[in-house]
């Protein structure tokens, strides 16, 4: 046969088996997000407004519409922004922050709030899932952390930044129906493989030497939940504080071992809570090979001047930034959410939830916040932020405000 035409014949063999796979799910490929409802948000009339109350100082409020605003200026000025049926373009959303800051600066009282609001903004209320209109929230925060820039024997876990043979494949760029759709491998032998999951990393050593360690830490449990919170404070043992902050993962499934802990019957579901699988992990030490490697994503670091920043690359607001599914909901957006906040006694335990309402901004995202039913609230970092983080599992309600089109 013609080396040219066998040339192209096997071209074609390989595209064919590459998109065989693509179909059949190969591992190599990302788990491709759950169906979502074409409309995650459902504009209401004034008369059905929520009492608009906030149980935290402005300060906080102000600081998160800035970055908000932060972001929007760096985006085009006709990027639309789509809040369920109604389209707004970046320009519009940035007039919508604006005024709100400027009312916000008066420190209004909740009845001049209320009725600022019903005058000025357009509201809508998530569709939520399961019960019509219920959010299920979580909650996450910036932990501190011991740590160091050399090896040693106290310090022996490594915080790895993103390697250099880490593969990231935009698949629109072979068929365009497949926009938005990645892949996330190695290449190696002329080939595209699945990158090393955590157990390759952590107990095979496979990247020992392949990529830069940030910095080391004493606990390979803190160094897991790390990773779940996706950015945190390390305070070093020469006196400096570095912040770390997610670059990208091994392209793995994200696999919940809260979830296997309460399927094997280690942990009773309605006593689940982050601090309840850190005590379990110390408790079995023979089993925590087996638990955390039950996940096999795994997250890559980088270094930030400040912390924590969040999906849109600005700094989220202890209380006030929230992560939700960027596929649904409008990035930057003001929003309004109803739910409950632990209240702790002097010895740090929880002693009650409260209900409690508040302005927030939709400025992060998270692996497992899919659907119009999930919301994870940024607590900041401190003693109260790690259990509120920690055992948040309460369901509320979830509105976005937005200048209506007329005013100004």
């Amino acid at each position: 046969m013609n080396p040219l035409v066998n040339k192209r014949c096997n071209s074609i063999i390989v595209l064919a088996v590459f998109f065989s796979l693509l179909f059949s799910g190969c591992a190599v490929f990302k788990k491709r997000p759950p169906r979502v409802r074409e409309s995650a948000l459902i504009r209401i009339e004034s008369s059905d407004y929520p009492e608009f109350s906030d149980d935290m100082d402005y300060d906080g409020l102000e600081h998160g519409v800035l970055q908000s605003i932060l972001y929007l200026n760096k985006v085009p000025a006709d990027r639309k922004f789509r809040f369920g049926e109604d389209v707004f373009d970046a320009a519009h959303m940035i007039r919508s922050m604006e005024y709100f800051l400027q009312f916000i600066k008066t420190r209004p009282s909740i009845q001049d709030l209320r009725k600022y609001i019903s005058s000025n903004y357009l509201v809508y209320r998530s569709v939520g899932s399961g019960n019509p209109g219920q959010v299920f929230f979580t909650g996450y925060y910036e932990p501190s952390l011991e740590g160091s820039l050399e090896k040693s024997t106290e310090y022996r876990f490594p915080i790895y930044a993103r390697p250099s043979d880490l593969t990231t494949i935009d698949l629109s760029l072979f068929l365009p129906e497949l926009k938005g759709k990645k892949i996330i491998g190695r290449y190696t032998d002329q080939t595209v493989v699945p990158y090393y999951d955590r157990n390759d990393i952590e107990y095979k050593g496979t990247l020992e030497g392949k990529t830069r360690e940030i910095a080391w830490l004493k606990d390979r449990i803190d160094l897991f939940f790390l990773q779940i919170q996706g950015s945190g404070k390390i305070c070093l043992d020469n006196g400096e504080i570095i912040h770390v902050h997610y670059h990208a993962t091994n392209g793995r499934p994200y696999r919940s071992i809260g979830k296997l802990l309460i399927d094997n019957g280690k942990i009773p579901r309605e006593e689940m809570s982050m601090q309840k699988i850190r005590a379990y992990l110390h408790d079995y030490p023979e089993e925590v090979e087996t638990i955390l490697n039950h996940n096999p994503s795994y997250v890559f670091f980088k270094i930030e001047e400040d912390g924590p920043i969040g999906y849109l690359e600005v700094k989220l607001t202890p209380g006030r930034s929230i992560a939700l599914d960027r596929r649904l909901f409008p990035l930057a957006g003001l929003a309004f959410i109803k739910t409950d906040k632990p209240l702790i006694n002097g010895s740090g335990k929880i002693y009650k939830w409260a209900a409690f309402s508040r302005f927030v901004l939709n400025q992060d995202a998270g692996g497992a916040i899919n659907g119009p039913g999930r919301a994870d609230l940024f607590w900041g970092n401190g003693i109260y932020a790690e259990i509120a983080a920690g055992h948040m599992q309460h369901h509320g309600t979830l509105y976005f405000l937005v200048l209506k089109p007329d005013v100004l």
